[in-house]
């Protein structure tokens, strides 16, 4: 049974480990023909920033459908709200109402965790190529990686630590210090990219919902997450991760300064600014999206037109308003 299902996640590794150390080697070889040793740590280091600005710029469209599936479930908090005020005690009736106005906004509240979801693989790969190469050698190659690349993986010192070992499996104090620094720096870049986006993107109407509550605690449980596992993890996993938090720090800043969710202290920043350049509300296309998300809103809100039977089963019918009496001509 263990070994069918050995096989089974072999089948679907394999593929990766190729894919990944693809990437690092062609970043590897570019490094190497600037004049960096090949058997370096920096050049196997900065080869696997490369690897991470590769795949991160592959998920650019990924995150921007991410950031607005973001925005769309913080400017919708008031309308479920008011779904679960009024459908509260009908279970069926509430998800039927909360999946119609998410296919109404355009809203797919598991976006948000789509990169994260995506990069594990990769993130897995890596960690199965370094640390096959630490603990075996030439023995342990992945991928395009050969036997002498291998080795040169498993002995590289960046920093004084070795790039393959980990906090837990080096006895040299070096790599424990600088596991501990980086597990510090992933953990830290974590936490702030969130809070990033709660201080400054979340409406102050959306700050008590479930949405916010769900950022709350994914706030302080991944960070604690990758602390403890973080020091499993080589050396050259730490700068990979870190890396794709610094890039996804940037990311979130220019997007939220530049295309903030109207109703949040970023939105009111970039109005301010707006109008220290002279630039007119009709310029500003997130006026624009605010504008016509507040007309959606409206329009959602109006009562629906009923038939005479309708409203007569209802007892609804509105009485129609009196006539303006006509006027006595012999008067």
């Amino acid at each position: 049974m263990f070994d069918f299902l050995g096989s089974i996640g072999g089948a679907i590794m394999t593929p990766l480990y190729y894919f990944t150390s693809g990437i690092v080697l062609a970043w590897h070889w570019l490094f190497t023909q600037i004049g960096l040793d090949p058997d370096a740590g920096w050049s196997w280091a900065l080869a696997i920033v490369g690897l991470t600005l590769t795949i991160r710029a592959m998920l650019i469209p990924l995150f921007v459908k991410q950031i607005n599936s973001s925005r769309n479930m913080q400017l919708i908090q008031p309308q479920l709200q008011e779904l679960r005020k009024k459908y509260g005690h009908d279970r069926e009736r509430f998800a039927q109402e909360q999946m119609k106005l998410f296919q109404e906004t355009g809203t797919n509240p598991f976006s948000s965790c789509m990169p994260l979801l995506l990069q594990m693989p990769i993130f897995f790969a890596l960690f199965r190529v370094i640390d096959q190469a630490s603990r075996k050698g030439a023995e342990g190659a992945r991928g395009f990686l050969s036997g002498d690349q291998a080795e040169s993986l498993r002995d590289a010192e960046w920093l004084g630590g070795r790039i393959a070992d980990t906090f837990l499996s080096s006895d040299n104090l070096e790599t424990k210090i600088i596991a501990m620094v980086m597990v510090v720096a992933m953990c830290a870049t974590q936490f702030f990219t969130q809070k990033q986006l709660m201080a400054k993107n979340m409406p102050e109407a959306s700050l008590n919902g479930p949405f916010a509550q769900q950022q709350k605690i994914l706030l302080y449980v991944l960070p604690v997450v990758f602390a403890v596992s973080g020091v499993a993890f080589p050396l050259g996993v730490l700068v990979y991760w870190t890396t794709s938090n610094l890039w996804t720090m940037g990311q979130q800043f220019w997007v939220i300064r530049n295309n903030p969710a109207p109703g949040t202290p970023a939105f009111k920043a970039k109005q301010e600014r707006d109008r220290a350049k002279g630039k007119t509300v009709a310029e500003d296309p997130v006026a624009k999206i605010e504008a016509e998300t507040e007309a959606q809103r409206i329009k959602r809100q109006q009562p629906k037109k009923q038939t005479r039977d309708q409203r007569r089963k209802t007892g609804g019918a509105q009485p129609k308003p009196n006539k303006p009496a006509k006027e006595d001509p012999d008067e």
